[in-house]
């Protein structure tokens, strides 16, 4: 009896490793230095002007990653839910593999955009650049 709890906590275990694994693929990881780049040239000229703030960049950086990544999963979602990812030659997509409820990959695309989106409204809140308020929108 003791043998079954450990075998099905094991089981349980490798299984949310497998999910795990699964929405790390979903997020494409070789796609994130496409979002990374842009922030560390940004970061360079406001250190080159002497105005380098490391708050606003990790921010910046958190909007960056979180619309890259919400970009990834929302493209997973639309290309499986219309079949495109039916028949697919290459990566794991999680709704074409019906791997994940493909509401579930909605709400987890728009988790990562409510996150870009309060990342970014923190950095108006701290410079006081309302006007990006309309860029962001």
């Amino acid at each position: 009896m003791a043998q079954q709890k450990k075998t099905g906590k094991t089981a349980a275990k490798s299984k949310r490793s497998d999910s795990l694994k699964l929405w790390i693929a979903g997020a494409r990881l070789r796609t994130l230095p496409l979002a990374i780049a842009p922030v560390l040239i940004g970061m360079g000229a406001a250190d080159a002007a002497g105005k380098f703030n490391l708050a606003l960049s990790l921010l910046a950086l958190t909007v960056s990653l979180s619309l890259q990544i919400g970009v990834n999963y929302a493209n997973d979602y639309s290309d499986g839910i219309r079949g495109t990812d039916e028949f697919r030659v290459g990566p794991l997509r999680l709704t074409g593999s019906k791997s994940v409820r493909p509401e579930l990959v909605k709400y987890v695309a728009f988790g990562f955009f409510a996150l870009a989106a309060l990342a970014g409204l923190a950095i108006v809140i701290i410079t006081g650049f309302w006007w990006l308020l309309a860029v962001g929108a």
